[in-house]
């Protein structure tokens, strides 16, 4: 970025409004909705100032079905970095927003909690887009028992039992106790000592560093407020040479799933996941498209992996 172009930049960010909207994109990548809630201005104001700011090149915005999702872009601020937290820090507002920010995403991750809470003990019974043994069939087939394996978002659990035939250890997180409790109801029930059940967050579990083999996400990611997290959360967990199972839906528009189905993003596309992979270090990521249903919407679950390497950190996002 040139003299003239960082001049600009900054004069762009001497509105308080558009520096605060940065510094929130920054941390998330948000919609006009979400941002409206959170700095607690009118939809034209807020859109006036994105068209600013991606003018500018310093936010990005992308299409999920009627939505539109921003995101800072961190090249582009990267040489506004010690004038743009100078800046911050002596907004007025800028704890508050912080604060809101959290309720905001906390908004989103409750909406699929007591969704997941309403389907306990019937979620096995209930479709579920992308949920098929096509697909399920191509990822088991890429474990190698025994193994310590973490299911992520397991809800009641079906895939944990399943995986529990073999593993060496299952250990089974979701953030309904209603789930967790019916899950490790069954799991007791059927004999399996070595399924464990866990209240949790996918994006931070509830798991050692460095203990398990195999993370699995079974159409969980997209009921993620932030999927990065998740992602990176796996990473952690991982033993070196471990590996992440990712199995989701296809970038879609079916904007009914957000109410029927909870789900949080309209899938993925397979750029998506593999730049997730990529930036948190995840060494040889694949991704394909696994399955397609016939019927409309016309599903496609898409299945991404990666394996950890030997003494690796994670590149954390920020």
């Amino acid at each position: 970025m040139g003299v003239a172009s960082i001049l600009q930049s900054l004069r762009t960010l001497s509105d308080p409004t558009r520096l605060r909207l940065l510094a929130l994109l920054l941390e998330e990548e948000l919609t006009v909705a979400e941002l409206q809630e959170a700095l607690g201005m009118g939809q034209s104001r807020i859109s006036a100032s994105l068209g600013q700011l991606r003018r500018q090149g310093l936010v990005l915005d992308r299409r999920v079905g009627k939505n539109i999702h921003y995101a800072a872009v961190p090249a582009a601020v990267a040489p506004l970095r010690q004038a743009l937290s100078a800046a911050v820090a002596e907004l007025a507002e800028a704890e508050r927003d912080r604060q809101a920010l959290q309720l905001v995403l906390n908004k989103r991750r409750d909406r699929a909690a007591d969704y997941f809470d309403k389907l306990a003990g019937k979620f096995g019974r209930t479709y579920v887009p992308g949920r098929s043994w096509q697909a399920l069939a191509h990822g088991l087939l890429r474990l190698m028992p025994p193994m310590v394996i973490a299911d992520m978002g397991a809800g009641e659990g079906t895939l944990s039992q399943l995986l529990a035939r073999t593993a060496k250890q299952v250990i089974a997180i979701d953030n309904s106790p209603k789930m967790v409790e019916y899950g490790a109801r069954i799991a007791k029930e059927n004999g399996f000592t070595n399924l464990e059940y866990r209240l949790g967050d996918i994006e931070e579990p509830p798991i050692e560093a460095g203990s398990v083999d195999v993370v699995l996400f079974s159409q969980a990611l997209h009921h993620a407020a932030r999927p990065q997290r998740a992602v990176e959360s796996a990473f952690r967990i991982l033993k070196p040479g471990g590996r992440i199972l990712i199995l989701d839906l296809a970038s879609h528009t079916y904007e009914q799933a957000k109410e029927l189905h909870a789900h949080v993003w309209l899938g993925f596309s397979g750029v998506e996941l593999h730049a997730m992979l990529e930036k948190v270090g995840f060494r040889d990521p694949e991704v394909s498209v696994v399955a397609r249903e016939q019927q409309a919407p016309n599903f496609q679950t898409i299945l991404a992996t990666g394996i950890k390497g030997d003494n690796q950190e994670p590149l954390q996002s920020h």
